[in-house]
Formats: C-alpha cells, structure tokens, sequence
C-alpha cells in the first residue's frame, strides 16, 4: 500500500492540527479518484496515471499525456474498487486535458471544486497514483509558490509547452498526472500535470481547474476545434521519430494501415499531410489531432533515395494522440 508523505511547513506546536487536516482533505478526495493504466498501441507497453470523477456515471477528467497513444484504457474507481474500461471521449493536446469515459459506471463519488483560484503560499495537497504502484492514492502536501508560469514538459522524450499553470512545491511524481491539486478543504485547484526537481527542491505544475473544465465543457458538448478532438482519433499508420533535418522519419509501419497502402516504407521522410507542412513529430501529432477516421488526405513523402512521392490514404480509427 502508499503511504501519504507529508511536509507542511507550520508554526512551532501546531504540526499535529496541521498534518490532521492534510489528511482530511486527502481522505475527502480519494473516494473520487481512478487509477489509470493503459497499454500502447503497436505492443510498445504500458503506461499509468491518475483520473478525476466528474460524474456519478463515469466522466473522468485527466492529462492528454497519460493517455496518449494507448489502444486500451482502465480506470480503477478508488471510491468503490471497481476496475472499468475507458474510452476517450476527446483531448486537448495544447492545454494536456482529456476526458474519459467509464463503461456501465454508476453511482461514483464525484470530485468538489474550489469556487476560487490558486493563491501565492496556499497549503495545497497533491493525490495521485504515485509511479503508478495502485492502491490507496498517494498524497502529498506543500505550498502554492507561483502562478501563470509557462513551462517546457518532458515525457518519454516527448516535449510539450504548458502555459498559466500553477507551480507548487508539493512533490509531483510519475502517475500522478491527472490527478488533484486541492485546498484543505478538498476542493479541487488544479489538475497535477508535471513534476520535477528544482534549485530549491521539488517543483509541480498543475494546470488550473477552471481552464480544465472549460475544455471539458468543450468536448463534452461534441464541440471540435484547431486544439480540441472529440471522439475516435485518426491513424495514419506509423511509428515517427523527428527527421534529420525535418519532417517525420518512418521507424514503424502498420502492416494493412493506411501508410502501407500509400506505399510508404521504412527509412520514408513525412513531409506533408492533409494540406499541411510536417516539421516533425509534434507537427505530425498537431495535423491528425484534427482529422477523423475515414477521411482520404493527401501524403508527400521523401524516401531513403531523395526521391519524392505523394499519394492519398484513407485514414484509419487508431490510438489518442
């Protein structure tokens, strides 16, 4: 089992109330967490992160990033133990927002939001399935130390621009992305997206929960835009890396995918889809986020040669960018 780490700074005598009341507000949140583990597309293995409950039948809000790539989504609900098969009812990859939803959920204990916004030296206390070990979320507390900070993420090599987002000193750890920033009142601020080690000792960002919550509104509402999809995510069927000098370097091709059918091989260049530039990976990422499957785009491509190519592919159903 986790075991909750606390480090609240507090005036001499008063640590015990202190440490009692950041586990209260631990203990008011837990029941509306999910742990979430998910296993990548192309058997590249496995990931785990943590859920929000917004709903009694089974909206769930987390990062982008926890579950990007995945063919298949579990969440297990901490309130009642229940482990469910999730699926993606759309994402924000710009703002790392994503909501899920819990196949034959009912009844789920919901999460409580703050009607206020972070402030400058707030106790807040970060819940979170810690490395992604399960069981009773980890919870650790510390101090708001600043706001509307932009930052650049790193995860698995992939590297994303997180702007407005709260900073705080609690120990943000792998597997708690997607999880709650709260009050000690239990009140959600921020949704725990980064976490790293600083000059001055642990540094976590969490993205504020009102921002959270409007792109939640968003995809709930079916409402698509240049950041936001909603529903079934396109696949071109490839493995990238950055290229040489740009585009996306071929590493991987989905035997019957889309790509194979264009022709396109190991060793390729990617350099235009659907009518836009492919500078590399992310821009790659960016262009499918705002297809659908089913829809015909038109590929250039450079082989290993130097010689060009371009086709149309049909694009297939594949896993969240």
């Amino acid at each position: 089992m986790a075991t909750a780490v606390l480090a609240v700074l507090v005036p001499a005598g008063s640590a015990g109330a202190a440490t009692q009341t950041v586990r209260t507000a631990a203990a008011a949140v837990r029941p509306a967490v999910v742990d979430i583990t998910t296993t990548l597309a192309g058997g590249q293995g496995s990931a785990a992160g943590t859920g929000m409950v917004l709903s009694s039948s089974g909206l769930v809000l987390t990062n982008n990033h926890v579950i990007e790539g995945a063919a298949t989504i579990k969440a297990r609900d901490v309130g009642n133990g229940r482990t469910y098969t999730a699926t993606v009812v759309g994402y924000d990859r710009t703002d790392d927002v994503a909501v899920l939803r819990l196949t034959g959920a009912s009844g789920l204990r919901t999460m409580r939001f703050s009607r206020t916004p972070a402030r400058l030296g707030q106790t807040v206390v970060a819940v979170g399935n810690a490395y992604g070990r399960g069981g009773t979320p980890v919870a650790v507390s510390g101090r708001v130390t600043a706001l509307g900070r932009t930052i650049t993420a790193s995860d698995e090599g992939v590297e994303e621009v997180l702007r407005g987002v709260v900073q705080t000193d609690a120990a943000i750890v792998p597997g708690d992305s997607g999880g709650p920033l709260v009050n000690l009142a239990g009140q959600v601020l921020g949704m725990d997206t980064a976490g790293g080690k600083g000059p001055s000792g642990s540094a976590g960002f969490a993205v504020p929960i009102a921002r959270a919550m409007l792109i939640e509104a968003q995809i709930v509402a079916g409402r698509s835009s240049a950041t936001v999809h909603v529903g079934p995510s396109a696949m071109l069927g490839i493995g990238v890396v950055d290229g040489r000098r740009s585009g996306a370097l071929v590493q991987q091709v989905t035997k019957g995918g889309p790509a194979a059918a264009a022709g396109i091989s190991v060793g390729d260049t990617v350099t235009w889809v659907a009518g836009h530039a492919v500078s590399g990976v992310g821009a790659l990422g960016r262009i499918m986020s705002t297809l659908s499957p089913g829809t015909s785009v038109s590929v250039r491509w450079v082989d290993a040669h130097g010689s060009s190519h371009s086709a149309r592919a049909t694009l297939a159903v594949g896993a969240p960018q």
